[in-house]
């Protein structure tokens, strides 16, 4: 007999919020050649994640950035000292996680941010009070697609691994919680992702 699913994980940047990149340089006013060249060096570099990760301060995690080109070193402090506007709300969140607690799903937030982020951000959440609960991972120094980070979650929260989906816009994320056996959906976007789901809730 199948697991009757009682839980939804969702990510949150390209899922339940718009996460920036080149447009975020952009609306501060570097050109966009200039943009194209801070996203590289911040967030597509792999030190980006241990902002995520919340180990290391901002100053160290911008001084790797800086090392890595330093002829944008004023930029990307003027950038990266504050994040506002980085990660915006997208319309559906709310109405969607709200549709799916009226069924008597419970829902949880599991999405790799840094303190900072969040912090700064957080008008884009409209949908945290709505969740049963949330892991964030600056909070706990852990990230996906790590193992021990949807670890924490299924024990933080009592979660049964077989009764629960993960929602999220990066594949190996997915697959890291299917080897754990959580019923995982890429996300492509809300329309197909709600499709998916309802497929899986009956």
């Amino acid at each position: 007999m199948a697991d009757i699913i009682t839980n939804v994980v969702f990510d949150v940047g390209g899922v339940l919020a718009e996460y920036h990149q080149q447009d975020y340089f952009e609306k501060l006013g570097y050109p966009a050649d200039v943009a194209a060249r801070l996203v590289q060096a911040t967030m597509k570099s792999p030190d980006w994640k241990e902002y995520d990760r919340g180990v290391l301060t901002d100053e160290e995690v911008r001084a790797r950035f800086k090392k890595r080109a330093p002829e944008l070193s004023r930029e990307i402090d003027e950038s990266l000292t504050h994040m506002k506007g980085m990660v915006t709300g997208l319309d559906y969140a709310a109405p969607w996680v709200k549709s799916l607690r009226e069924r008597g799903i419970r829902t949880y937030v599991l999405s790799n941010f840094s303190r900072t982020c969040y912090q700064d951000c957080k008008s884009a959440f409209a949908f945290e009070p709505l969740m049963n609960g949330c892991l964030w991972s600056y909070q706990y120094h852990l990230i996906k697609p790590d193992d021990a980070i949807f670890l924490q979650l299924l024990h933080m929260f009592g979660l049964n691994p077989g009764e629960t989906v993960f929602l999220d816009d990066t594949p190996a994320n997915v697959e890291a919680a299917a080897r754990l056996g959580i019923h995982g959906i890429h996300f492509t976007s809300q329309a197909d992702a709600e499709e998916r789901l309802l497929s899986l809730l009956g």
